[in-house]
């Protein structure tokens, strides 16, 4: 048995606090990994609060991992990994690997995955462990200290290039330029995409324009809309808030689509006739596939696409927890392992 120290939720809504936990033995398939660092995502928070209203306590929030292996399993170790190996771990620990999305390779559809955070112990922890599948190499290039969020908003932003082989030649649209959607900017400006960002904040325009975007028009006056009516072939919402949807549809050129990776838990009113005169398709994804992180990394790495970070020791997650959630981060905060 090893003793794990981590920080932890031991009832819904509660701040994190010492806790200790007991790892079993290692088996066959396992990967351990010595956390170095972990990205603090909005999942995290909501799930703190319990706001899926099915979170199992205690919680050890933690899904944008990056750390060196210590433990291989006997099968583990013949799967091209090797100890002192820096990896990364996101939303999944595992999956059946027998199921049709398994074996048509979108693993991240598996009913059957394990997630790194519910019912499981994460990253804000002094280890973790992951089925070796999901133990994913970061690139040389990519420095290990910023590159967490890669492996959670990274990979959500960067699925929708593979899933919708979005040309270079398309006009896609990104609203909500926070976590998520400052590293779709990066993303969608390097595979070669006419980048229109979508931001309430006009003090963050020319910062918005160094990320990609090829221009910023206001999120909340429509009246900016009008030239755009018609001529966006994806549009990525990655905020968590209602839209005017009706006019957010009008967006779209014939066949576009609008995609959803930001929560929203209202129900979304959308008329039949916007979507069957132009054609167009509303759709939401999660993650991304095994084989998709593998071509984000490299991706992210030839294009030096990195997340924009604040830094906390892992001791002051509490402070962290409460500078995103009243202080409106610029981007992505990561906890720094201080065990």
């Amino acid at each position: 048995m090893v003793k794990v120290k981590s920080w932890a939720a031991l009832k819904p809504g509660a701040k994190l606090e010492p806790f200790t936990y007991d790892l079993p033995p290692l088996n066959p398939e396992e990967v351990e990994i010595q956390v170095d660092h972990c990205g603090l995502c909005h999942t995290d928070i909501s799930f703190i609060k319990n706001e899926w209203g099915n979170i199992p306590f205690p919680l050890v929030p933690g899904h944008e991992v990056v750390g060196r292996i210590v433990g291989l399993g006997d099968t583990a170790k013949n799967k091209g990994l090797k100890l002192g190996q820096t990896v990364g771990v996101g939303w999944f620990v595992g999956s059946c690997q027998h199921c049709e999305p398994c074996l048509e390779g979108a693993q991240q559809l598996c009913s059957s995955s394990k997630q790194t955070i519910f019912g499981n112990y994460g990253g804000f922890a002094e280890r973790i462990r992951t089925h070796w599948l999901w133990a994913i190499p970061l690139p040389e290039g990519l420095n290990s200290a910023d590159a967490g969020p890669l492996y959670c908003a990274g990979i959500t932003v960067f699925s929708p290039l593979m899933e919708f082989h979005v040309k270079p030649t398309d006009r896609v649209g990104v609203f909500g330029i926070g976590g998520l959607g400052h590293l779709a900017l990066q993303f969608y400006h390097a595979w070669g995409c006419k980048v229109t960002a979508f931001s309430s904040t006009k003090a963050k325009y020319d910062e918005i324009k160094s990320l990609g975007a090829n221009q910023v028009v206001s999120s909340k006056d429509t009246s900016e809309w009008e030239s755009l009516k018609g001529q966006l072939d994806l549009i990525i919402v990655t905020a968590s808030v209602p839209l005017q949807w009706d006019k957010v549809m009008a967006l779209l050129s014939p066949k576009g689509r609008l995609h959803f990776l930001g929560i929203i838990f209202e129900p979304i009113p959308v008329s039949v006739l916007s979507l069957l005169i132009p054609q167009a398709q509303i759709s939401g994804s999660p993650g991304g596939s095994r084989s998709s992180f593998n071509k984000m990394l490299r991706f992210a790495e030839q294009h030096n696409i990195i997340p924009r970070t604040k830094h906390y020791p892992m001791s002051k997650v509490n402070e962290a927890i409460a500078h995103v959630e009243t202080e409106k981060p610029s981007y992505r905060v990561v906890l720094d392992a201080d065990f």
